[in-house]
């Protein structure tokens, strides 16, 4: 009688039995791929060409976008740029050095005198008339009197009218604290750029020079004016 070895207990056998196994599981794997899983089993299959318009789409969206938000970032870039000429071209005129700023200064200051002296002109004409109305009064009878009368009236309404010196003197103080108002913005939007050393480089605006009949007329000179022609040259033209 012929006995037959274990084949289980060789390692041989049991290693290529493994094997078969595996490569048998591998081929119902391809066969599974190969006829195509049940819908059931998976998930629905991506269309490529659905995706790649969704990209697209979605891609000239952000483009869009993108190319919209540029514009608005150039725009505010200009409108900066431009605001900054501008701050420059008013710090030139009406900073510390700026002579239009200095002229405005001096003129208000000669308005100022100017209505002071004319005030007190006309107060001292109206004082004077008044008097002499007053002298005439006592000294008339019947409508001559009331006519003396009529007159020192109208002198009343004189004084009342010359009030005008001290609200002028007023409107102007508030003119000139408006102009340091504006002038004190100036400075501290050229601080938030970087000082007065960021706008060295900016070319300020011209202002345009006067031509013809125009560039003659200056106005009345100020005290402080030099090389102009006082009052006493006009008349030595006439002597």
């Amino acid at each position: 009688m012929r006995v037959h070895a274990d084949s289980s207990n060789d390692p041989v056998l049991t290693e290529e039995r493994r094997h078969q196994e595996v490569m048998a599981e591998i081929g119902a794997m391809k066969a599974l791929l190969a006829k195509g899983v049940p819908a059931a089993s998976q998930e629905p299959a991506l269309d490529a060409e659905a995706m790649s318009q969704k990209m697209m789409s979605e891609f000239r969206k952000e483009l869009s976008e993108a190319a919209k938000l540029k514009t608005e970032i150039d725009a505010m870039y200009e409108a900066i740029a431009q605001t900054k000429k501008e701050i420059a071209t008013l710090h030139q005129t009406t900073g510390a050095e700026g002579e239009d700023m200095t002229r405005v200064t001096n003129e208000l200051d000669a308005v100022v005198s100017g209505t002071e002296g004319a005030t007190d002109s006309i107060l001292s004409a109206a004082e004077f008339i008044d008097e002499t109305a007053n002298t005439l009064s006592a000294r008339l009878d019947g409508q001559d009197s009331d006519l003396a009368n009529d007159i020192q009236e109208r002198v009343v309404h004189i004084f009342e009218a010359c009030n005008f010196q001290d609200l002028t003197g007023q409107r102007i103080t508030k003119v000139v604290g408006t102009l340091r108002f504006i002038e004190d913005r100036i400075i501290q939007m050229m601080d938030i750029w970087g000082g007065i050393e960021s706008f060295q480089e900016i070319e300020a605006v011209q202002q345009q020079l006067a031509e013809g009949d125009a560039a003659l007329l200056n106005g009345p000179s100020l005290d402080t004016d030099m090389d102009v022609a006082s009052q006493d040259d006009i008349d030595a033209l006439f002597a």
